[in-house]
């Protein structure tokens, strides 16, 4: 089996209380069991996020059956996935160069040692 990487960046609000709010729901013991299966089932091998401020780096492993438009369809067709989208709007907000309803935005790779 084959994999990638692909990186994704998103901002949250800058409100340090938000901020470790938004910490606290990504500790493995708060994470919820269906958005961590959600992901495994979309083709995710592994992700991890890093913080900086308040922006997010997201690192995702696929594998071969991962594309964004099919979690985009996984994602829409979950209603829990929906409530912690919705959930995650409190703390997230767009970069500035998101589109409307945009969160997550694909990082180009510009260096690979």
């Amino acid at each position: 089996m084959t994999s990638k990487k692909i990186c994704y960046a998103c901002d949250l609000v800058n409100n340090p209380e938000l901020i470790e709010e938004y910490k606290n729901y990504h500790s493995k013991s708060s994470t919820w069991p269906e958005i961590t299966k959600s992901i495994r089932d979309c083709g995710i091998l592994d992700m991890e996020i890093y913080i900086l401020s308040n922006r997010l780096f997201m690192i995702m492993e696929v594998d071969e059956t991962f594309s964004p438009e099919r979690k985009q369809k996984m994602d829409n067709e979950n209603p829990k996935v929906q409530e912690w989208e919705n959930l995650m709007w409190k703390f997230q907000q767009a970069p500035p160069t998101a589109k409307e309803g945009e969160k997550w935005l694909p990082m180009e790779q510009i260096f690979k040692l």
